[in-house]
């Protein structure tokens, strides 16, 4: 799909509900996977499954999630009927810095080291394999790097010469209420970590839960600057 092309769907799928971009993504491309790991992405699955069975699926084992997340993918796993294909790292360079920097360096050196590691990293060999994906990014998690990401684009930060890939955003425009809204309403699994004031999940260590209030991202990485606040695997969101 050229850039041209991207322009004119960009257009055409502009402010669109969630599911007009969801079909939309899933008839133009058949290579095509859902990012999942939190409340956002069950909803797409959700909506997903009803226009395509045997949608891939994919999710980030770091290594370093709550036991609460690991039930949570089960959970989903069983509900859909559906596979969930789970990356981890790569074993030799984790094993390597974990030797050299420990359990917690994030703390001192800041989290995109242990990320790049742990996320970004099987995440680009995942994505080499395929034509496009759908996350569950929403503008309002964060003022600083999500507001100017449109519903559908090229992949900056995984695309290459010999590979263009296409992201799909389709709760791009979404609140959080209107996520929880849908999850009550179709009775849709979520992480029970949501239960003990958790909003936004990642690992264990660089996630804790937000107080009445607080912007949903003021949970991760807590000890760096809002504008940082990308893992990398939505790294063409931060500003140069």
């Amino acid at each position: 799909m050229t850039t041209f092309d991207i322009k004119q769907l960009q257009t055409e799928l502009e402010h669109k509900n969630p599911r007009v971009i969801l079909k939309k993504a899933l008839e133009l491309f058949d290579n095509i996977a859902i990012s999942f790991s939190g409340a956002e992405d069950v909803v797409l699955i959700d909506m997903a499954v009803s226009i395509r069975k045997d949608i891939q699926v994919f999710s980030l084992d770091t290594g370093r999630l709550h036991p609460e997340t690991y039930r949570f993918i089960e959970k989903v796993r069983k509900h859909y009927q559906i596979d969930i294909e789970l990356l981890t790292p790569d074993r030799d360079v984790l094993d390597s810095f974990v030797k050299k920097k420990g359990l917690f360096s994030f703390y001192e050196d800041g989290h995109q080291e242990c990320c790049g590691i742990r996320k970004v990293e099987p995440l680009k060999r995942k994505l080499v394999h395929l034509d496009a994906w759908i996350t569950g990014q929403r503008k309002d998690q964060s003022l600083d790097t999500r507001q100017d990401i449109p519903e559908v684009q090229l992949d900056t930060a995984f695309s290459n010469a010999e590979h263009q890939l296409v992201k799909f955003n389709p709760l791009l425009n979404w609140s959080s209420a209107q996520v929880w809204d849908y999850i009550e309403a179709y009775q849709v699994p979520y992480n029970e970590l949501h239960e003990k004031g958790f909003i936004s999940i990642g690992c264990e260590p660089c996630t804790r839960p937000v107080l009445p209030n607080q912007h949903e991202r003021a949970g991760r990485w807590w000890w760096e600057s809002e504008a940082k606040k990308e893992c990398g695997l939505h790294a063409g969101n931060l500003k140069k």
